[in-house]
């Protein structure tokens, strides 16, 4: 026959409570009792929280081998795993320990934000409430369900898009209202946020917007021509895009912004410095996707394209006009063609920026000529 289990040899002390849970500014008084099998008097003990003695004069002799402690107007545990109670012999060996988990029930969750990336997926985050620390474990659960039937889901990849998001990766309804509400417990409590309601069509974002090319145009020395493509992830539905462009010089970290580019894929950068390097972003807002009434969602920047605008000549001849003498001249040249307008195109509702390119660039031949 298989020799008997060995005993289990008893602990040498019992802490009670055992890892209690309290409210911040609550009292306890802890009691360490030493097992019979030791030979040790309450008169032999001591007691620490994380690392530190505590005072002797917080102590009471309770029996001849139990040792009280009391603890009051407790402070937040300083780790969420709870703060270390332990009672020792006078050797400084450990006979038992206790957590203090010492905090707050959490808060209702709010400012639940949704945005689903090319109507595949959807990704939410939200703010833990006004206080946010509890000093406690506090687990979130993003919950969800078609408003009118279905079951409740739960979300399952969290931290996605910050400490407080969590990403629905498939399997979502389009056309149809969901309920989205957010869960938060600890070992003080439930608190529950209000319930969003939200389409899929209502919060679509996309890619930025992808082959984005930036080029001059011809020997024009303050224009630079960007154009892009509209977003083929949503090439099959029926919707709107309107693009904003930023741009900043290369030896500056300001950015420019262009916002009235509306829904096309190209646009012209006009009063660029000669000479300088470029950097173009662009992104994308799609709206009325199936006839949708809300504003959009704005995508990530694309990433920085560069380019150069001409060197102007005129400063390559070793002529720079004086100070205030380059908007005087602009002036002057704005006058010249809007008054050559007047008198040879009378009456033509259709003059294209093409004509005033050339006329430009003829300008600056004749800049040049005159500068030789």
């Amino acid at each position: 026959s298989p020799p008997p289990p060995p005993s289990l040899s008893p602990d040498p002390a019992v802490i009670s409570p055992q890892d209690p849970t309290l409210v911040i500014g609550s009292s306890l008084v802890a009691t360490c009792t030493v097992s019979p099998d030791f030979p040790l008097k309450a008169e032999d003990l001591y007691w620490t929280l994380n690392g530190r003695r505590l005072p002797a004069t917080s102590y009471a002799t309770l029996g001849p081998s139990t040792l009280s402690v009391a603890l009051a107007h407790l402070n937040g545990s300083r780790q969420q795993s709870g703060d270390n109670l332990v009672c020792h012999s006078r050797d400084g060996g450990i006979l038992a320990g206790s957590c203090l988990y010492v905090g707050l029930p959490p808060e209702k969750p709010v400012n639940i934000t949704c945005w689903s990336k090319n109507m595949k997926d959807l990704t939410c985050k939200w703010a833990p409430g006004t206080e946010g620390e509890t000093f406690l474990h506090t687990n979130y659960t993003l919950k969800y369900k078609l408003r009118w039937y279905g079951r409740d889901n739960t979300c399952q990849e969290y931290h996605t898009a910050g400490p407080y998001s969590c990403h629905i990766p498939k399997d979502l309804a389009l056309f149809t209202p969901y309920e989205i509400w957010v869960e938060a417990s600890n070992r003080l409590g439930v608190a529950v946020s209000d319930v969003v309601m939200l389409d899929i069509l209502d919060v679509v974002t996309t890619d930025p917007p992808s082959d984005v090319h930036v080029s001059r145009v011809g020997d024009l020395e303050d224009q630079l021509s960007v154009r892009w493509s509209s977003p083929t992830a949503l090439k099959d539905f029926f919707f709107q895009a309107k693009y904003q462009i930023q741009y900043r010089v290369e030896d500056s970290s300001e950015w420019k912004v262009v916002d009235d580019v509306g829904n096309q894929t190209s646009c012209r950068l006009a009063g660029l410095r000669p000479g300088t390097v470029y950097f173009v972003q662009v992104r994308c807002n799609p709206f009325s996707i199936y006839g949708s009434k809300k504003a959009g969602i704005w995508s990530d920047w694309s990433n920085p394209t560069a380019a150069s605008t001409p060197r102007s000549e005129r400063s390559a001849g070793g002529c720079d006009p004086k100070g205030g003498e380059q908007n005087t001249t602009l002036r002057r040249e704005l006058k010249q063609f809007f008054g050559w307008v007047k008198k040879h195109a009378y009456g033509c509702s259709n003059l294209g920026i093409k004509l005033y390119d050339q006329w430009r660039v003829w300008l600056q031949k004749s800049h040049k000529t005159r500068n030789q």
